[in-house]
């Protein structure tokens, strides 16, 4: 839809001019300056956040002096930018017709005022002009600039119009193989027979549409040397760059316009053989529902302090957010990448306080703990987990094969057995009681394994079967058996905790509670840790010798004996208790008191704004007290006391068929919401911290796209340009800004694009 601009006797829309269309500003005391300044009688009687929503001026009414350009593609106001130019006088030289923007008549008082206004203004901005003046002198090419900027567009010749089109079908190209998932790449090179040239996926399809009859194309072709590509990779790769950047711009136009919002990243990717950090967002958009949406992919760096700071700025100056703004952050990552991740959220508490690092809804609390533990051991044994659980992906054939084998080992209890094998054919591996599955499961899994590489049928290819070998070595090593029988036990004091925080607000809002009571307990196990570690040990034993496992030290630290003189006495319970059961439980405590924060339990006890938690504490609660943080976040903080207390007397005092909102998406929806301004910005900003879950899960597309383009694409074919394009499909997109982005940045009115195209040899 076209924005108009709102100025009298300016005609201009955003489909028909490159200029740009500014919104009105919230803040009420520019918001008026803006209106007193267009003369519209019209717009006197709306709220800034009306004008904000519906009303735009384009870029005419301002001096150049206003307006910044901080990319090719995107172009801002100064904070402090006042219209000024307007045509106030044209529409009287037709004085029968009729205007819907009718300007307002001043009295001769609001004339002297402005006057006034006017003599007081120019006189306090002469000692600036002087000093601009003399700086122009100093540097003439700034002065020349802006004479250019202020040069009307000049209408484009035949040639130009025709480049156009024809950057305009490159383009199109491109975004359908974005969308659709193709790679650029065809044939790999060592397939190709030695003089045969074959085309790349994105030359095939051009020369298809040259051949389907597009006529700006064929006449490019024809006009193209023989011994160049049509469109060379640097080409592609720099189109590939605009659409990405004007794709995204349009979530981050969203995420700008609901002013809050949180930044997760989800576990590193391979892109393409490089290392990559996809980044998310989470925001409440106009319609009040809270989405999560992808952002892109951030190289991923070995050194923490240098991923922090080029983190930092992706955000702020690439992609233009305003961090002031961030008011929450959460990092799933797997072993390994933990620590560096902590580093960077810490790194962005020092400069934005407010930007709370939480959990993320998405990643249970227990295998979150557990891929933070620093812990060689348990890593190892988390990759081994994952790999046993997607080898019986792998087909149906292999998950019947498991299904078997656990119905003969239950068969005196056929419901833990039915149990077991609905939780298998699920992601069985991300829930919060991940261990004590696999200790249940460990003997079906150890013979299933033990009989698929054993088979003397020949049922499974070599492949499988060597798997299957790899695999049973690892799930028997009494190394895995120990490590899962204590993560098992460490994590059970924190399982139903973590549990809640992923249950519904009211689970949430009394989790936060519970905490204290989870670490004392783990405290307690800290204190007494020879005594819980001498029975987890016993029933790691009791488990191998069910397995017919022999208990003993790893080999990397038998070695290591050998090679010293000295006799050690340690024992393999002492050995595990200080290389493994010590550490974890000390860790684990830790990151709850790190993850838990003073802000982010604060946070949490706000949810008793939600009306259900309200009903469940009899409608007595103290949100006051903890709202504080968020005090610069409300539109009327000094009435903040007056309209918690109408709050809770709305629900309290409610009709026996009123049901009580039990969730933040119900509460957003009310149709009275915006009676109670604070409460509303309150629930916005508490619904994005990443801990809350996406109630509607049609606005969690984000995660579930991104995941499914990491499934269906190969490693070596992945982009980081085209999997925006793919996971963000359904993002309108601005063919004409892309072309014109593209003119500006790497074309001039002498060159045409076909400049970029690099030579091949003649085969």
């Amino acid at each position: 839809m076209p924005n108009f601009c709102a100025a009298p006797n300016c005609t201009r829309k955003s489909t028909q001019s490159d200029l740009a269309f500014f919104r009105f500003p919230r803040d009420p005391a520019r918001c008026q300056k803006w209106v007193e300044n267009c003369r519209r009688a019209d717009l006197e009687d709306k709220t800034p956040d009306q004008l904000n929503k519906h009303y735009r001026l384009c870029a005419k009414h301002f001096e150049t002096s206003m307006i910044c350009r901080t990319s090719p593609y995107r172009t801002v106001l100064r904070d402090n930018a006042i219209p000024t130019i307007f045509d106030l006088t044209s529409h009287l030289n037709n004085p029968h017709s009729r205007h819907r923007k009718r300007i307002k008549e001043l009295s001769e008082d609001e004339i002297r005022t402005l006057k006034q206004k006017k003599i007081d203004e120019t006189s306090e901005q002469e000692p600036k002009h002087k000093e601009i003046n003399n700086s122009n002198a100093q540097n003439p090419s700034a002065e020349e600039g802006g004479e250019e900027q202020d040069e009307d567009i000049l209408p484009l010749t035949l040639e130009e119009k025709e480049n156009k089109e024809y950057l305009k079908s490159l383009f199109e190209i491109l975004i359908l193989m974005g969308k659709q998932n193709i790679p650029l790449d065809g044939h790999e090179t060592d397939e190709i027979p030695e003089g045969l040239f074959t085309p790349d996926n994105f030359q095939a399809l051009l020369e298809c549409r040259i051949n389907s009859g597009e006529e700006v194309l064929r006449k490019r072709f024809e006009t193209t040397a023989v011994n160049t590509l049509f469109c060379s990779k640097t080409q592609q790769k720099q189109m590939l760059e605009i659409c990405e950047s004007c794709i995204r711009e349009e979530t981050l136009r969203e995420v700008r316009d609901s002013h809050f919002f949180s930044i997760i990243t989800d576990d590193v990717v391979d892109i393409a053989g490089e290392e990559h950090l996809p980044v998310l967002v989470r925001f409440v958009d106009e319609s009040h529902n809270l989405r999560e949406e992808f952002l892109g992919f951030l190289p991923y760096e070995a050194d923490a302090e240098i991923l922090a700071v080029k983190f930092h700025t992706t955000i702020t100056e690439k992609w233009g957010l305003n961090m002031e703004y961030c008011r929450g952050q959460a990092y799933i990552v797997s072993s390994g990448f933990s620590s560096k991740m902590k580093i960077v959220a810490s790194r962005l508490l020092e400069k934005y306080p407010q930007a709370v690092y939480t959990l993320c809804s998405s990643c249970a609390l227990n295998m979150w703990l557990a891929k933070s533990v620093p812990v060689v051991g348990v890593s190892v044994a988390l990759g081994t987990i994952e790999e046993v659980c997607s080898f019986f992906h792998r087909s149906p054939q292999l998950l019947l094969e498991l299904d078997n084998v656990i119905s003969v080992l239950f068969q005196n209890n056929e419901e833990k057995g039915k149990e077991l094998k609905e939780i298998c054919h699920s992601q069985w591996t991300g829930r919060h009681d991940a261990f004590e599955i696999l200790v249940d499961l460990l003997q079906a899994l150890v013979l299933c394994l033990d009989g698929i590489n054993s088979d003397t049928n020949i049922r499974w290819n070599n492949y499988i079967a060597g798997r299957a070998f790899v695999l049973c070595s690892a799930v028997t090593d009494f190394d895995f058996i120990v490590t899962i029988v204590v993560l098992k036990n460490v994590l059970s004091f924190t399982r139903a905790f973590g549990k809640n925080l992923q249950g519904q607000t009211s689970d949430v809002f009394f989790a936060a509670s519970s905490l204290t009571a989870v670490l004392h307990s783990l405290n307690e196990v800290m204190e007494n840790i020879e005594v819980y570690h001498e029975f987890w040990f016993e029933e790691a034993t009791n488990l191998a010798t069910k397995l017919d496992i022999q208990m003993k030290l790893p080999g990397k630290f038998r070695r290591a004996q050998q090679g010293s003189n000295l006799e050690s006495q340690l024992t393999s319970e002492s050995y595990y208790k200080e290389t493994l059961s010590v550490p974890t439980v000390e860790h684990i405590i830790q990151e709850l008191k790190d993850i838990f924060s003073e802000q982010h339990l604060k946070a949490l006890k706000c949810l008793s704004l939600v009306p259900s938690v309200m009903g469940q504490l009899k409608f007595n609660t103290s949100e006051e007290h903890h709202a504080d943080m968020y005090r610069s976040d409300l539109p009327n903080p000094d009435t903040l006391s007056a309209e918690l207390h109408c709050w809770r007397i709305k629900w309290k005092h409610r009709g026996k068929d009123i049901e009580l909102p039990s969730t933040i998406y119900e509460a957003l929806h009310l149709p009275d919401i915006k009676f109670f301004p604070n409460v509303y910005a309150l629930l916005k900003v508490l619904c994005i911290l990443p801990v809350m879950k996406v109630e509607n899960e049609r606005y969690e597309n984000g995660r579930k796209r991104l995941k499914a383009y990491l499934r269906n694409t190969l490693t070596d074919q992945r982009s980081s340009n085209l999997a925006l394009l793919n996971i963000n499909f359904d993002i309108k997109h601005d063919l004409d800004l892309m072309v014109d982005t593209y003119i500006k940045l790497y074309t001039t009115k002498s060159e045409l694009p076909t400049d970029n195209s690099e030579t091949i040899e003649n085969t």
